[in-house]
């Protein structure tokens, strides 16, 4: 295995920093905005084209929350969500660091739109830890279509059966692997020798 593609929310990225709770636990409480609002007004309707890159996150959540929050920027609750959603698991990382020190090239692999992308790379400072970032709104396709997985491969150089991956959700997995990469899903308590245990078998 030449190349390491990693998923980031629910294997690198787990909720809120200071608990690892879901990153909208107490968005009514602390900025005034049921949940459920949100996901209706915003989230159902735009997510999808937002995600794969035919629609802007901030002028569009601006344009929603002028009608379900007028007292609430877009900024301000794009702010609270980035934040609140960027516990990092560090052991995981260390682990990813010793095995790209022995030469493998990583790169995460996530369904992203283009301003929490930059978010991961540049405050978060994964670009420091991976060689790249492949991601749905850059690309124009999300996981688990065959278009994201071919794109990643294309991309990288290499054969699919040289590309290992982890990520928690089935589909993403099952898809990978038709389409020849090898893969396998992240669940609590996972490590990455468990990974390369099950790249190898």
């Amino acid at each position: 295995m030449k190349i390491l593609m990693v998923d980031v929310d629910g294997v690198l990225v787990h909720g809120r920093p200071s608990d690892g709770l879901p990153l909208f636990t107490y968005l009514e409480q602390d900025l005034g905005l049921r949940l459920n609002v949100l996901q209706e007004a915003f989230f159902k309707p735009y997510w999808q084209d937002i995600v794969t890159g035919r629609d802007a996150l901030e002028p569009r959540l601006s344009e929603v929350l002028g009608e379900i929050a007028p007292q609430l920027p877009a900024k301000t609750l794009i702010d609270y969500w980035f934040e609140n959603d960027s516990r990092l698991d560090h052991g995981l990382l260390e682990d990813l660091a010793a095995l790209r020190a022995d030469g493998t090239k990583m790169f995460l692999a996530t369904n992203q739109e283009h301003m929490r992308a930059a978010y991961l790379m540049e405050t978060l400072q994964l670009s420091q830890r991976f060689d790249g970032v492949f991601y749905s709104a850059a690309l124009g396709h999300q996981k688990p279509t065959v278009e994201f997985f071919l794109l990643a491969t294309e991309r990288v150089g290499f054969a699919p059966n040289e590309i290992g991956f982890i990520d928690d959700v089935e589909a993403n997995i099952e898809a990978a692997r038709q389409f020849g990469w090898k893969a396998m899903q992240w669940a609590p308590g996972s490590t990455l020798r468990d990974a390369m245990a099950a790249f190898s078998a």
